[in-house]
């Protein structure tokens, strides 16, 4: 196995998932305990942002999200906390992530990866807020609040 394929990629993909009733969706992540965040994954090597958000949303919920996902066109780059900076190569200490959401008309069963997640739940904008673990995933949130918002702004104005 070569060195690209042993660690794993600093670029990788957030997915907000979200339904009509402003409710975010988070999932417990198995390791660290505690830590809650929306669906997140690195690119695979030749893979795209939008297909990785794809995989990572069918991997990690079940969800197929092909026809309404969205490519929010953001991207942050953040330091790699310590305890994951060993999943990369030596030296490389800052991940990009590319956001994507896929907003549903309700909540749907989601079906979590138990290896990588212990729970899900659906909340309001600003508990899910309190509880998101990064901060890439809470701006996010915030991001989608204010499109939506507006969006309803301008067909209440029509």
């Amino acid at each position: 196995m070569s060195v690209k394929e042993t660690f794993k990629r600093p670029i990788s993909v957030l997915v907000v998932v979200f339904n009509a009733a402003g409710e975010f969706m988070l999932l417990n992540r198995v390791k660290p305990i505690g830590f809650w965040q929306s669906v997140t994954g690195s690119l695979m090597p030749g893979e795209s942002p939008r297909n990785a958000a794809l995989r990572e949303l069918k991997e990690e919920t079940g969800l197929l999200g092909a026809s309404g996902l969205i490519d929010l066109r953001q991207s942050r780059l953040f330091p790699i906390v310590n305890p994951w900076r060993k999943r990369y190569a030596q030296g490389i200490c800052f991940n990009r992530e590319h956001w994507f959401a896929l907003r549903l008309p309700y909540r749907r069963h989601i079906r979590i990866n138990p290896a990588e997640h212990s729970e899900v739940q659906w909340l309001p904008l600003e508990k899910a807020l309190e509880l998101a673990g990064s901060w890439t995933n809470r701006e996010a949130m915030r991001l989608l609040a204010l499109l939506c918002q507006q969006a309803s702004l301008q067909r209440d104005s029509v």
